[in-house]
């Protein structure tokens, strides 16, 4: 129903900047929230930032005031600019789709954090 693809993962060092995009296309509702969710080694998957098209956008405290979520409707794309990034901010990232129907998720890009 939803297809999420995302790109722009890589290896970064610490202190350094990444942004990830993930490009939506499918049956997309009107009312919806598209976020970002990330998985580390040996962690379960936790959401670090989402936007909901009637809320606000909303933050992980592990990641507010360095990560960025946005949007461009026109594009349905989903943008996380990731900036300040430190070691544990490895993980692999997922696109995030929810709506009446359910949740969606992307296959993942992962980012690397290491000197």
């Amino acid at each position: 129903q939803v297809q999420l693809v995302e790109s722009g993962g890589g290896l970064v060092q610490p202190g350094g900047s990444l942004r990830l995009s993930c490009a939506c296309s499918g049956s997309i509702f009107g009312i919806n929230t598209l976020g970002w969710g990330r998985q580390a080694p040996g962690k379960e998957r936790e959401l670090g930032a989402a936007h909901s098209t009637i809320g606000s956008t909303n933050y992980a405290d592990s990641v507010q005031g360095r990560f960025t979520i946005s949007r461009d409707n026109t594009k349905n794309t989903v943008y996380l600019q990731m900036n300040s990034l430190k070691p544990e901010d490895t993980a692999v990232y997922y696109c995030n789709y929810r709506d009446r129907r359910g949740e969606f998720w992307g296959k993942g890009t992962l980012v690397t954090v290491s000197s």
